[in-house]
């Protein structure tokens, strides 16, 4: 079987313009720095679409890739922490998209899943349901919020087997676990990387079947 542990550049490599790439994390929990890095040092796709909870803080690369005019679209539920993401959502230099975070989420998983959306309350009477389809039920209006899906998710994991298995930690496992499902393809940032047979299968979080590739980062204690 070919293996899955590439460097990061090659890895990244497999993004091109256009493209739509799912981040996981929040903020820097969880968060594929490595990666990030990886895409804006070693790979020039340009009118990308970035998919992640929110866009990081000045201290993380994903700040310097919206920064680089690289980003053509950002759907996230925070940006906050990324002044140049509110910059451009003011100027309409970029398309920037604000979901609900547990809205956001259950899109990624519906895009995961095959479904064709998911209907929640969750906006009703805001600014949120503009342009949105709804659907009463039971005489309660909900609004159909589409699945997403993406051409490559980064991710990050604490611990990796040969065959992508995937232990994520605690809070690290945020958006990591769902975009792993709703991508063609995957690539997870790992701190260890064992044998496959290493990892109890009830204590695997990301099944390999959905991993395409495995960069090993860091020390083993790092989340």
């Amino acid at each position: 079987m070919k293996s899955k542990l590439m460097n990061a550049a090659d890895a990244v490599g497999k993004i091109k313009d256009g493209d739509g790439v799912m981040v996981g994390g929040f903020l820097a929990g969880g968060h594929p720095e490595t990666l990030i890095s990886a895409l804006l040092h070693s790979n020039t796709a340009k009118d990308l679409t970035i998919i992640s909870n929110d866009t990081g803080t000045k201290e993380l690369s994903i700040y310097e890739l919206v920064k680089s005019g690289r980003v053509k679209r950002v759907f996230a539920s925070y940006i906050g922490s990324n002044p140049e993401t509110g910059r451009l959502l003011m100027t309409k230099e970029a398309d920037i998209k604000l979901f609900p975070q547990g809205t956001l989420a259950e899109k990624i998983r519906a895009g995961g899943s095959g479904l064709g959306g998911v209907l929640t309350p969750v906006g009703i009477g805001t600014i949120v349901e503009e342009g949105k389809e709804k659907v009463k039920i039971n005489e309660k209006d909900y609004l159909l919020e589409l699945p997403l899906k993406a051409n490559v998710a980064l991710i990050k994991a604490n611990k990796a087997d040969e065959l992508g298995n995937l232990v994520i930690n605690g809070s690290a496992r945020n958006f990591n676990i769902v975009m792993a499902t709703a991508a063609d393809y995957v690539i997870a940032e790992v701190n260890e990387l064992v044998e496959t047979g290493e990892i109890d299968p009830n204590h695997v979080n990301v099944p390999g079947i959905f991993v395409n590739a495995i960069v090993k980062v860091g020390r083993e204690n790092e989340q």
